[in-house]
Order: C-alpha cells, then structure tokens, then sequence
C-alpha cells in the first residue's frame, strides 16, 4: 500500500502516452460523475473509459477501429451461431451473453433491409429497358419499326395513330423495306389492317350521378363502395385531379373525408399503369410490416409455451431471429440465383427444405421439448404463421396502398 493508503496499480504493456495509463485516471467518470478509484479502467455505472487525456488524432482513430473490430466480433459470432446453430443463439442471448451478439432486433432490421436494396439492385440492373417489346413479340412476332416522312421511328402495332404514313409490307419477300414504300395516304398494309381489326376497342368511359341523399340510405360500407365507384368512373371521364373542383361538379359535400377519397383515385390508377413501381416500393416496406406483425405471431408462442417459464420478450427475440435467418439465407442464395438466372433455384430450395427445416430444429433447440411435441406445435405455428401473415399482408397492402 501507498502511503496515502491508495492501492498501488502496476500498468502492464501499456504506453504512457495512450489514454489508458495510469497517470490520466480519475477518481470522477467525466460522463456521468459516478465515483471510481483510481484502479477501474472503466466507469462501472456507464462503461466509458476512465481517463482525462484531451482526446488526439491518433487515439480518436485507434478508438474508431476498436470499436469496429468490437462490432466485427459481434457480427462474426452472430452469424456463425445464427447459420449453424438454430436456437441456441435465442438461448445464449436470453441467459445473459447479450454482448456477444448482435441486437436480434437491429440485426433483423438490417439484414432484411440489405436485402431488399440487393434485390431492387438486381431487378434495376436486369431491366433493359427492352421488356415492353419483348412481350409484344411473344403474342405478336417480331415489332417493325417505321420510319416516318419527318425522319421519326414509329412502332407498327401504333402506325394507325399516325397520319400520312403507310406501313411496309410485312409479308414474306426478298426485298428489304425503304422509304419509298411509304407513302402520304392514310391506306394500311394488310398486317396493318389485320392488326387493327384483332385490337380491341377500349369502351368511352362513362359515369352516373349518385347524389349524397342517395348515399347516405345505403349501410356504411356500400356507401364507401358507391362512392369510390363513383367517383372513379368521374375521374376517368373527365380526368380532374382537383378534389374541391370535382365534388363541387358532382354537388357533394366538399368535406375532408371526400377529398381524401377522390385524391386517391387517381394514385390508384398510377398504380394500375406501373404496378413494378408500386412494387418495388412495397417490398422496401416488406421488413417494417414483419417488424409489427411479430407482437402479434409472438401471442401464440407464448400461448403453447406457457408451462416452459419463457418471457413475452423472449419469445419475440427467437422470432427475430427466424426471420433473421430466412433474409440471411435469401441474400446468400440470391448471388448464385444471379448468375444462373431463371426462377430463383437456390431461394426455391432454401424456402422449401432449408428453412423449415431449420425452424423445427430452433424450437427444439430452445425450447427443449420431445420430438413429437415439437412436430405438432410446428405444424401449428406454421399454419398460423401463414393465416395471419395473409389477413396481415392484405391489411398492409391496402394501407400501403392508400399511404403511396
């Protein structure tokens, strides 16, 4: 002992410069006042190191990639203990060892997340802009394109929507097309004349005027759904996008209920002609709706787990990290899914036999019952995964929809 009766502290490997020796501690966490002596490294209430070094460029870097590294440890042990271990890193994480994993619900949230930007990545890439054309010459043969008297390109499936321009003729022949062969008339090859009688004419849209007096003698939903029809037919009639100007035209009440419902319209329709974007935009919504529907999947494991002494919370972190492992393993196989193309062969297998596979193996893994018993309560927790997962993922479309 010292002679102040301070307990003499002997540094080992450590340099006098580094923010860790001895002769920068305190006997006062800088962070949050808790009393120390001068023997914690670190502060036992808050973590942070104990020390009064004015912070330089080299430690702030060697503290950036410590904590790197830190993470690094985190995510190594997370993922070869999520991949290869089902249910024991639920176990391991409720017990206690919460910092060697990653947070389950960060985690979750960040793996989905990746996976759907690779996957919009993918699609993006693979789009070629030449879709539209290649789905013509599947029900239509091969798209001709025209060339017109002021030098523009036309398609031919649209040359009756062009005036002064006559289509080549298509038929079997040596002789390559060129512009002599168009002429300033509005005649038609016979592919053309063809083409226009096989289209079908789309029907001028109409609508018929249901006053508020009538709707209000109908029930609340058919009301709702007259006045949605309602206002639909008068949108693709007129094509108004102003809600006060169209409700003021069909004398309804200018309330905020009825111009919500007539602005929506014509996103319906938006989605109607780019159902890829709505799409897209949906799935990127896909990891928060699995994020809220798990409260409610977590009810019934903690309905047929009740005699196992398992937490609410508990139960939720092993649903985190199933889901966890299903967009883990859907990002791995969608690298050689890839390069083979086609209809995604390994993410068919992996949903097939991998996963359900791995979730039998989790319950019992976790929640340490026998065989038969767990076979019974995983046909069931399936089941009710995919029931309520359907009524939930329609109740989600519908508000995303309305939200888009």
């Amino acid at each position: 002992m010292a002679k102040d009766n301070k307990p003499v502290v002997t540094e080992k490997k450590v340099s006098e410069s580094s923010r860790r020796h001895f002769r920068y501690r305190s006997e006062t966490c800088l962070n949050c006042n808790h009393p120390l002596d001068l023997s914690d490294r670190f502060c036992a209430y808050c973590g942070q190191l104990n020390t009064t070094k004015s912070l330089s460029l080299k430690d702030f870097i060697g503290e950036f990639l410590g904590s790197i590294i830190a993470y690094d440890s985190r995510l190594r042990f997370t993922l070869r203990d999520l991949l290869f271990k089902p249910g024991t890193i639920t176990k391991n994480y409720v017990n206690g060892q919460r910092l060697k994993y990653a947070n389950p619900f960060r985690f979750f949230l960040s793996v989905s997340i990746v996976y759907f930007i690779l996957q919009s990545m993918m699609i993006w890439l693979s789009d070629d802009g030449g879709s539209f054309y290649k789905e013509i010459e599947k029900q239509n043969g091969p798209v001709v394109k025209l060339t017109g008297n002021d030098g523009s390109e036309y398609n031919l499936l649209t040359i009756d929507s062009i005036p002064g321009i006559t289509a080549p003729n298509t038929k079997n022949t040596d002789e390559p097309a060129t512009s002599t062969e168009y002429a300033s008339t509005n005649t038609y090859s016979d592919s053309t004349k063809h083409l226009s009688k096989t289209r079908k004419e789309e029907p001028v849209p109409t609508y018929t005027v249901i006053t508020e007096d009538s709707l209000s003698q109908f029930s609340w939903i058919k009301q709702n759904i007259e006045r949605t029809k309602l206002y639909h037919d008068f949108y693709q009639t007129t094509n108004i996008e102003n809600p006060a100007k169209a409700l003021d035209s069909l004398d309804h009440n200018n309330t905020r209920y009825n111009r919500w419902v007539y602005s929506k319209i014509p996103v319906f329709e938006q989605v109607k002609k780019n159902p890829g974007d709505f799409g897209r935009y949906l799935l990127g919504k896909i990891p928060f709706f699995l994020f809220f529907f798990t409260p409610f999947y977590a009810l019934f494991f903690w309905l047929i787990y009740s005699k196992k002494k398992h937490t609410y919370m508990e139960h939720m972190v092993f649903i985190f990290h199933i889901f966890s492992f299903v967009f883990l393993g859907m990002l791995i196989c969608s690298i050689p899914d890839l390069f083979i193309g086609g209809d995604r062969l390994f993410a068919s297998i992996f949903l097939t036999f991998i996963g359900p596979f791995y979730f039998y193996k989790a319950l019992r893994n976790f929640y340490k019952q026998k065989r038969w018993i767990t076979i019974i309560k995983f046909i069931f927790l399936n089941n009710v995964f995919f029931i309520s997962a359907t009524f939930s993922a329609l109740l989600f479309l519908l508000i995303t929809a309305v939200l888009y």
